[in-house]
């Protein structure tokens, strides 16, 4: 099972998510997600999904589902880098993202955080 790195910088953890990961992949990365929230503190999470070409309704509800976690921890997450056939797909299934802020790439991400993150 391939793991998914989380790296953290400052009060933010960094991950990107791999194009082909498996159900459990993703499920073991969210909870690391929320194992490295809790250990660490962090403010923020700034999840790259820029190698991901097709989304499923697993992954897509999984998505919603990491923010939603780390928002009841206390931690914003800006997922960056959607491609815009992704973009497509996440609008026609339904799916809401109340507690996910969306930027075009790591950089504005980062950006929308700092914002997001100050006192």
């Amino acid at each position: 099972m391939a793991r998914v790195p989380i790296v953290r910088v400052g009060p933010v953890l960094i991950s990107t998510l791999l194009s082909g990961l498996l159900d459990q992949e993703v499920l073991q990365l969210q909870e690391e997600l929320m194992d490295s929230i809790e250990q660490s503190g962090a403010r923020g999470v700034l999840l790259d999904i820029s190698t991901v070409e097709t989304v499923d309704t697993f992954l897509g509800r999984l998505l919603a589902d990491i923010a939603a976690g780390a928002r009841l921890m206390g931690a914003h997450t800006v997922v960056v880098g959607l491609q815009p056939a992704v973009a497509v797909t996440l609008v026609e299934m339904g799916l809401e993202f109340k507690a996910v802020h969306v930027a075009l790439n790591a950089e504005k991400g980062w950006a929308l955080l700092r914002r997001l993150l100050a006192p």
